[in-house]
């Protein structure tokens, strides 16, 4: 988990000048920084892991859904977390926020299996609106006790407030500021030299916590290098970080560096601080970018103190954060391609009980999630043909089993004409192959990722569209391809459909815990699963938004098409013409 500490990471939503779900234009984009103080301590021979979960409200259907996590920080009672939430502020409306504070036991990323420390809620207008724009409340725990339904299901209880009796949780500190429009990201890398030893049987293992001055005099932590083991004289890793993050555009601004010695009961030893500002990081390595490491309380004890040695900046270099937009004016086509479970768990395609029954008055729900997704991205490709795949049936007239196979019956070209292409050929499928199985998801995968691998030169981007039922049969094979496929251009989107258990899917979505094979770490998280239930009435009927379900499927499309796009070097002015899919027939299929 101390990689998660480490982590520069933030929780943003999808950047959009409308929001159509609200049909409101939002004020600003607002970024919140979360503390917590006197956590309760589950821990029997350690402290708390703590790990903070935002939920926002819907404005109709009053639903909470979760927004994003803080990282884990290991071992304590007091974190304070560098991962941030981004979010859109509307003045005009009242938008509900609820705070679920857990220690983390595993790296499950199911909450229920976790401890649940304590929660609260308020809205963003009362952060926003309180002096200095920092909130601070107690948190409680309520109804949503260890014991409870809801604990033990994992489903989110009703937000409460305020402490119970006898029972002091903590508090949460929320703190709000504004953010500017700069889209400038700073990347620098730091050295240090002769640190304080702080360790009995060895010398120190130094990292940095960087901190970004408030208006108010006040410090918000921006940033954590990671822990060099054994050293006093350090060179830690180039990082990145957005100058808003770092300064929020003023350049005078004062940063705090503080200077600490890790240690694993989470009671780090303070070696020193000094202060610099973005203007003087500016200058590049030079004289005036050597600092000397200072501890204020040793300075006063001891006449002789000088400082507990220096750090040296050894490079800094700024460039322009490109985003999914410049993207897509500089050229780049979304390469869309759908793959539906056809395995025999879905039922009976002639029974009004079957995921793929055609009933005459409305859509199943494979074909309202391929609806939902597809009619969005559908605009960001300019012919509008699509391939599109099924697996886990039967194909006649030999009925050997396929997890590959073209819905349109043409292995030599798989592709259909938009979206209504696409649900014809799923149509038209059902009446002639055989559901089967097992669920296989690795063959289109890698299918994809062949022509993902072919085209790097920033004109495409490749998203898989997985529409499933059940349990994935082979695990092992999928995160190896996910894993390969992690270092093109492609993203991964799983919708599953149903009532079954998707512990597998959460897992492949790698939001918390990064997915690996053969102890190879996937380059970045590419993959996003919705569960469909999610969006429908309490009748399975109905879907209650699709236009909130493409939201939410399509939301990380953005930032890993940039975090692929940074990762090779290509900048939108620099992608060539796209071609069009339908020159390049996707053929030998199995």
């Amino acid at each position: 988990m101390e990689g998660d500490v480490m982590d520069r990471v933030e929780a943003t939503a999808t950047v959009l000048d409308f929001d159509p779900i609200s049909g409101s234009i939002p004020a600003t984009k607002v970024e919140i920084t979360v503390s917590c103080r006197d956590l309760l301590d589950r821990d029997t021979f350690s402290k708390s892991d703590p790990l903070v979960v935002l939920y926002t409200q819907g404005v109709e259907c009053k639903q909470w859904r979760e927004f994003g996590r803080t990282e884990v920080i290991d071992n304590t009672l007091n974190p304070d977390f560098i991962r941030k939430y981004i979010l859109d502020y509307f003045f005009e409306e009242k938008q509900n926020l609820r705070f679920d504070v857990y220690d983390i036991d595993s790296k499950s990323p199911d909450l229920a299996k976790h401890d649940f420390l304590g929660q609260v809620y308020c809205t963003l207008g009362e952060i926003v609106g309180s002096p200095a724009s920092r909130l601070e409340k107690p948190l409680g725990i309520g109804s949503f006790s260890i014991f409870s339904p809801e604990r033990r299901s994992g489903r989110p209880s009703p937000p409460v407030s305020g402490g119970i009796p006898g029972k002091k949780c903590g508090t949460i500190i929320l703190s709000a500021e504004e953010l500017g429009n700069c889209r400038d990201y700073a990347t620098m890398q730091f050295c240090a030299n002769k640190l304080d030893k702080k360790d009995f049987f060895g010398k120190s293992d130094p990292f940095m916590v960087f901190y970004r001055s408030n208006e108010d005099g006040t410090f918000t932590i921006c940033h954590k290098t990671e822990v060099v083991k054994n050293t006093l004289n350090p060179v830690w890793q180039p990082f990145s970080i957005p100058v808003r993050g770092l300064c929020n555009g003023d350049y005078d601004r004062t940063i705090k560096v503080e200077v600490y010695d890790w240690d694993r009961d989470g009671s780090h030893d303070f070696i020193g601080e000094f202060t610099t500002s973005y203007k003087e990081l500016c200058r590049g390595q030079n004289q005036l970018n050597v600092y000397e490491v200072v501890n204020a309380k040793k300075k006063i004890k001891k006449k002789r103190y000088i400082h507990s040695g220096t750090v040296s900046l050894l490079s800094f270099n700024v460039e322009s954060e490109h985003t999914f937009l410049d993207y897509i004016k500089g050229g780049t086509q979304i390469h869309f391609t759908v793959a539906i479970d056809f395995t025999a768990s879905n039922g009976n395609p002639s029974q009004s009980t079957s995921l793929h029954y055609m009933n005459p008055y409305q859509m199943n729900a494979y074909a309202m999630a391929l609806k939902a997704v597809g009619e969005i991205i559908q605009d960001y490709d300019s012919d509008k043909m699509f391939p599109a795949l099924g697996f886990g049936a039967k194909l006649p007239p030999d009925g050997r089993v396929s997890h590959e196979f073209p819905l349109n019956g043409n292995i030599e070209n798989p592709y259909c004409n938009g979206m209504e292409g696409i649900l014809e050929a799923y149509h038209q499928s059902l009446k002639t192959v055989q559901l089967y199985g097992p669920t296989n998801f690795s063959p289109v995968v890698n299918h994809v990722a062949r022509y993902a691998a072919a085209v790097q030169d920033g004109s495409q981007y490749f998203v898989l569209l997985i529409i499933t039922d059940g349990v994935i049969s082979d695990m092992a094979q999928t995160k190896e391809a996910i894993v390969n496929a992690a270092k093109l251009p492609m993203s991964i989107i799983i919708v599953g459909v149903g009532q079954a258990e998707f512990d597998a899917m959460v897992e492949l979505d790698g939001d918390d815990i990064r997915i690996s094979s053969r102890g190879k770490l996937a380059e970045r998280d590419i993959v996003q699963f919705v569960p469909f239930r999610d969006y429908m009435d309490r009748t399975g009927n109905h879907v209650l938004s699709m236009a909130r379900l493409a939201k939410d499927v399509l939301a990380e499309i953005p930032d890993q098409l940039i975090s692929s796009m940074k990762t090779r070097g290509i900048k939108p002015n620099s992608v060539p013409p796209a071609y069009s899919p339908g020159d390049q027939l996707q053929t030998n299929l199995v």
